[in-house]
């Protein structure tokens, strides 16, 4: 006759281990002081460095949610437009606000003008554009 064991003749085991909050916390301060080592004081502890970390991480973001809580809505800044000066008139009769800008795309070319624009310039562009084709 063979025994066999079942689930019920061996006490359950834990696969983690649990640290208490005061163990964290205390563990969590020593590593943020300045020059502090994380990987000693983990070795010195017992337990994985990346586990340190980790709580470090909590404890950071905690603290940050509780700052951001704290704070006051956010604060709105007074704006100004201020207009620019008035242009001094422009003899020619092409564009009479200079700080325009014309896109064309022709083709799968682009062609930007900026300010003032020639007509007769224009049209020299355009026309070999034309041909290209």
């Amino acid at each position: 006759m063979v025994h066999t064991m079942s689930k019920h003749d061996t006490p359950a085991r834990r696969s983690r281990r649990v640290h208490s909050a005061a163990f964290k916390r205390d563990l969590v301060a020593r590593s943020l002081l300045p020059g502090a080592s994380v990987s000693a004081l983990a070795l010195e502890a017992g337990v994985n460095a990346n586990l340190v970390f980790k709580w470090r991480r909590m404890h950071l973001q905690a603290r940050r949610g509780a700052t951001a809580s704290r704070t006051a809505s956010p604060v709105l800044l007074p704006v100004t437009i201020a207009m620019p000066p008035p242009a001094a008139p422009r003899t020619s009769s092409a564009v009479a606000n200079g700080g325009g800008c014309i896109e064309i795309d022709v083709h799968g070319a682009r062609v930007r003008l900026h300010g003032e624009v020639h007509p007769a310039s224009l049209r020299c562009v355009l026309l070999a554009l034309r041909e290209r084709a």
